[in-house]
């Protein structure tokens, strides 16, 4: 707290107070009263009680996908919704989902040992004992298997640590791996263990990363305590989300469905889940190299490589099922532009009981959705159509949302605003990802929600603690004490914007509150209401901030005027991040270069295994030049349509069709940077600015086309990836450029 102090009163202590204007983009004078004063009105109707009693009903029991519990939330907020004079309805698809029948893991030598793969319920924790609704700890979408054979560590098992084993003479081929939770999504650990001949994948969580290392382990603490898994999907989300069955189409009751054999998403060996009480001793009983320094945990053991005399026993089957997935879809007509649609989706599914993740922002969205209705019966409507989703499926893969996406891909591409997410919601820092033309619009959001804990703007705060971490990193704090608001993330994947945004060019947020409440119930029983009133957000009162600023979102979105697009900001993230690359390039060529000139002159060698890891990298092929000036050519297009659209529409008079014709014409903009045929071996995503890494999952990637072909190293592809970015950035400009002020309004050419 004293560094968010300190950095609060820097901030304050600025000449530039930015957070004090109240003027709202799109808006005239008259208009942002008017707007100022509806949203004081909602705010008067949020109930910290309601959100409370939501959480505790919604993860009152186990409701994952398929289950009776699940169907019973999805009622729950459709009478809801239904109560509140909504236009709802659901709407099912069917997808594949898997779920255990047999899960075995043995050690078989030098000791034996069988590992219990439970989490015993505790008095403390109120729905831990429903056994029989829960699902047992798996990670869904492993492949069925039988297998046998040597134990090696990975680390976190991300194509590095592999690359590190290389140079420490260990393979995996044939053999067993075990990779800590961290650093990258969980599906990417047994995708690279595959790649590597690997047979068989666990992943357990380290309690230094989660646990008694950390803190105090629940249920006397927060922390992830020695019984805790961490649940979750494997399905190879990077080549494409949603059922993977049924790639780019609904996966409707009658869709035509793949082989399961020939589902791209599938992985071919299996992979389970294990607390690190059931890692200790397969940890403990591998030989080799002692493991570098960075990737030893907090076990009571000496961290070992392998392989050695440990042999582990992995059986696995499941029930390769299709399942009924139930989305509730709830509308509110606009009064003049019906349409077109502001939509708003939290998932419900959790993988148990979810209080925190997803239930703690469903509720909060309902809140936001009761409030909104409220205001409906006061007289108010909303000028554009606003579209509640509560999303099925999310959990194993975006289900819901991909194939709700994908069925209603033309609809959506005509009439889809912006799509606003949330997921789960703790105590903490405003967090904000999307759009970067609708950037400085969110910066106005947060400009005008008070933060419960230190009543600042969430702005404010969310500034503060950028220069907190500016001060610990050794960024120039200068620059964040002049700095105009703060920056939108570029948005990866890990939630439902993705198939919106990153499939059909939809312009996206994800936005929601946490940081200050670590801990280790994710995907576990202990992801519980208990667990989440004593140490996610005990007041709930980030619940009602978290319905404050996506309430905003909607409500100005729905009533602004003018779209509140602003694509010199998109210019200079897209110019940012080709001139990232251009210096990452440059500083690649130079470290391989002189690695190769080391390599050349030296001979390295070291006596003892021990010191293995401490090998120079292996040579590397020299890194070419690549062109670049048909990206900056057309980066400089970009930038000369993006200043003349801003003072042509700042000097507009919006009215009647012209008003509705320019709106179109920004909403759809962003369709402009999909490309025809998607990113390389992943053609479902079609963005050519945003993307999940291909190994990170949820990591973004940013022109992700030019950027994993310089990572991997495939300058041919480079190369052709910058021609066709240059050609999409061309388009784009071409197209904002080609927006024309009347005298009677705003019309496209």
């Amino acid at each position: 707290m004293r560094k968010l102090l300190i950095a609060g009163s820097l901030l304050l202590a600025s000449p530039l107070v930015w957070s004090q204007s109240k003027s709202l983009s799109g808006f005239n004078d008259a208009d942002t009263k008017q707007e100022l004063q509806l949203e004081s009105t909602f705010d008067g109707y949020l109930s910290v009680p309601n959100i409370d009693s939501g959480i505790r009903i919604m993860s009152s029991h186990p409701h994952h996908v398929g289950s009776p519990g699940d169907k019973a939330v999805a009622d729950y907020i459709l009478q809801k919704f239904k109560s509140w004079g909504y236009d709802a309805q659901i709407e099912t698809f069917y997808v594949l989902f898997p779920t255990p029948k047999e899960r075995l893991l043995e050690m078989t030598g030098p000791i034996t040992f069988k590992a219990g793969l439970a989490e015993p319920a505790l008095k403390e924790d109120g729905t831990s004992d429903q056994t029989r609704e829960q699902l047992p700890t798996y990670n869904c979408f492993s492949a069925d298997g039988d297998v046998t054979g040597d134990l090696v560590f990975v680390n976190y098992g991300v194509p590095e640590d592999y690359d590190r084993l290389a140079r420490m003479g260990v393979s995996v081929k044939g053999k067993i791996v075990i990779a800590k939770y961290g650093r990258s999504w969980r599906g990417i650990k047994p995708k690279v263990a595959q790649e590597h001949g690997a047979i068989g994948c666990l992943i357990y969580s380290d309690p230094k990363d989660d646990g008694y290392y950390e803190g105090d382990v629940y249920p006397k603490g927060a922390f992830k305590n020695e019984y805790g898994v961490q649940r979750g999907s494997v399905l190879d989300m990077p080549i494409y989300p949603g059922d993977p069955l049924t790639p780019g189409v609904g996966a409707t009751k009658d869709a035509k469905r793949l082989d399961r054999k020939d589902a791209l998403t599938l992985l071919k060996i299996p992979v389970l889940p294990i607390s690190y009480h059931d890692a200790e001793p397969l940890l403990r009983a591998l030989d080799g190299p002692v493991a570098p320094e960075e990737w030893r945990g907090a076990l009571p053991i000496t961290y070992h490589v392998g392989p050695g005399k440990a042999k582990v026993h992995l059986k696995l089957a499941f029930n390769w099922d299709i399942k009924p997935i139930n989305d509730v879809i709830a509308k509110m007509p606009g009064s003049q532009w019906p349409d077109e649609w502001v939509i708003r989706g939290n998932h419900h599914d959790g993988w148990v009981n979810g209080a925190s993740d997803p239930i703690s922002g469903q509720s909060a969205m309902m809140e936001e959705a009761r409030a909104v209705a409220e205001l409906h019966k006061t007289g108010w409507s909303p000028k554009r159509t606003i579209v509640y989703c509560a999303w099925d499926g999310e959990e194993p893969g975006l289900l819901g949302s991909t194939e709700w996406v994908e069925t209603h891909a033309g609809e959506l591409q005509q009439k889809a605003v912006v799509y606003i997410n949330s997921d789960g919601n703790d105590r903490g820092f405003f967090e904000a990802g999307g759009s970067h033309a609708l950037e400085p619009f969110m910066n106005e959001v947060a400009r005008d929600v008070i933060d419960p804990e230190t009543h600042i703007s969430i702005a404010d705060r969310k500034h503060a603690r950028e220069l907190v971490n500016a001060a610990e990193g050794g960024r120039l704090k200068k620059d964040l004490l002049q700095k105009k608001g703060f920056t939108l993330e570029a948005l990866g994947s890990g939630s439902d914007f993705s198939p919106f945004l990153q499939h059909l060019g939809i312009p996206s947020f994800n936005i929601g509150f946490g940081g200050e409440a670590a801990g280790g119930d994710y995907h576990s029983i202990y992801d519980s209401y208990d667990n989440y009133r004593r140490f996610k957000d005990p007041s709930f009162q980030y619940g009602v901030t978290l319905a404050m600023a996506a309430g905003r979102t909607t409500l100005r979105m729905a009533d602004v005027p003018l779209l509140p697009f602003d694509f010199r900001a998109l210019y200079k993230t897209i110019n940012g991040y080709a001139t990232e690359l251009m210096t990452e390039l440059d500083q690649m060529r130079e470290s391989t270069t002189l690695i190769n000139q080391i390599l050349k002159d030296r001979d390295y060698g070291y006596a003892t295994d021990t010191a293995r890891h401490l090998l120079p990298p292996v040579a590397k092929d020299d890194v070419p030049y690549l062109s670049f000036s048909s990206l900056q050519n057309a980066l400089g297009d970009l930038e000369k349509a993006t200043n003349h659209l801003a003072d042509t529409l700042a000097k507009a008079h919006l009215t009647g069709s012209g008003a509705q014709a320019v709106n179109e014409a920004l909403y759809r903009a962003e369709q402009q940077l999909l490309s025809d045929n998607g990113l390389p071996r992943r053609p479902w995503y079609r963005h050519s600015i945003y993307a999940p890494g291909f190994y990170t999952g949820y990591g973004v990637k940013t022109l992700p086309g030019i950027r994993e072909a310089i990572e991997q190293r495939n300058w041919t592809e480079a190369q052709q990836q910058i021609e066709l970015d240059a050609a999409v950035l061309k388009k784009f400009a071409a197209y904002l450029a080609s927006i024309n002020v009347g005298s009677s309004g705003l019309a496209k050419k």
